[in-house]
């Protein structure tokens, strides 16, 4: 296990560039003259493009794929919002490391390396390989039922934690990079971000997480119900529709009260949450592509595409969460995921499944034949 070192107690900025999209009628042209008929293959042609772009290549290919899963507790646990107990977390952490989660299994499968990063929390894994000391602080949030979960500090040390992973990961040539989580009681964290920053009715928001019954879930209601009446310096919600950009990608114009979105993060958030939200930023200002998992990292990104709305351009939805409230996550980023088979494991686990697809987008723009080079007639 290795630490993050101390890092200065303000936010990280990040440089995002929009994407140059001077390639794009390159890149068209050479879908559009592989040996099929135009738009044959679908989503494949626009992630192929997407690609292309983000790499600034005619041949994109994807190098070294990680999935960066990061955990912590999270002081709201212990009130009930979740159907297990909070030690299931560093529990996790242990199957991670041993190899046995789900994540493992398909990241195995995909042929991703897998970097696990302890945000905070109470136990204490001494040296561990693979294992990434990133504590913010002596334990995990504090419970938002009682006040802020995080400081402002403390939540702006989770961010660089997190940006300082990325640059690990592209210094060993990483070029696609995945997200997943860990953290019982982060369902509950995840919902109050949404609510907080979408606008979106917080029952739309809550779901049941790790299994909770109808009577669990309700009291999971009331008790987020709870933790936002008692915020007294809460940003006003405005209600702003989604508005059309010049390249045609919708846009989105809500921002918290003073654009402060990360007050809402510091205030109900995760330092695993908190962590995955710097990543992202560092991600995309390296000009990685970003593999967005889940309900809790998409409410990572919802942060993130708050402090630079430009990270949304290296994002890649991989799938849509059968957990309540992530279609209207994507709904409100204006997002289609690649795969839709009513997951809600997290980890990272729909990101893993979907990097194939991201795999056969490169290989075709690659390795297929054009109507010249194969000798076919094309279209009249």
């Amino acid at each position: 296990m290795h630490s993050v070192a101390v890092v200065p107690r303000t936010f990280p900025r990040f440089e995002i560039a929009p994407l140059d999209r001077a390639l794009s009628a390159d890149l068209q042209h050479k879908i559009d003259q592989k040996t099929k008929p135009l738009g044959a293959l679908g989503r494949l042609e626009t992630l192929a493009l997407q690609l292309g772009l983000i790499q600034r290549s005619l041949s994109p290919k994807l190098v070294n794929p990680y999935v960066l899963v990061c955990a912590g507790d999270h002081g709201s646990a212990k009130a009930g919002v979740s159907a297990f107990p909070q030690d299931v977390t560093w529990q996790m952490v242990e199957n991670f490391l041993a190899g046995g989660a789900a994540i493992n299994v398909f990241a195995r499968q995909a042929g991703m390396r897998r970097g696990v990063a302890y945000a905070g929390g109470a136990h204490d894994f001494g040296a561990r390989d693979g294992l990434v000391d990133a504590k913010v602080g002596a334990g995990g949030t504090a419970n938002y039922l009682d006040g802020a979960a995080m400081s402002a500090a403390e939540c702006a040390t989770a961010m660089h934690h997190g940006a300082r992973l990325v640059r690990e990961f592209t210094a060993a040539g990483c070029n696609v990079l995945a997200f997943g989580e860990m953290g019982i009681g982060n369902t509950a964290a995840a919902s109050l971000l949404t609510h907080c920053i979408t606008g979106l009715p917080l029952a739309d928001c809550v779901g049941r997480g790790t299994g909770l019954d109808d009577a669990g879930l309700e009291r999971k209601r009331a008790l987020l119900a709870q933790a936002l009446s008692i915020w007294p310096e809460r940003p006003p919600i405005s209600h702003l529709p989604l508005t059309e950009g010049e390249d045609g990608r919708g846009s989105n114009e809500f921002r918290p009260a003073g654009g402060d979105a990360l007050r809402v993060l510091a205030r109900f958030g995760g330092f695993e949450i908190a962590m995955l939200a710097g990543a992202m930023l560092a991600a995309a200002e390296a000009r990685m592509t970003l593999l967005i998992d889940g309900f809790i990292v998409t409410s990572a990104l919802l942060v993130a595409q708050q402090v630079s709305p430009a990270v949304l351009d290296y994002c890649v939805f991989a799938h849509c969460s059968n957990e309540a409230g992530h279609r209207r996550q994507l709904d409100w980023l204006q997002a289609q995921p690649l795969l839709d088979m009513g997951l809600r494991l997290g980890e990272g686990t729909g990101a893993a499944l979907a990097l194939p697809l991201l795999n056969a987008a490169c290989a075709f723009m690659n390795e297929m034949a054009s109507f010249e080079s194969a000798g076919v007639s094309e279209k009249v």
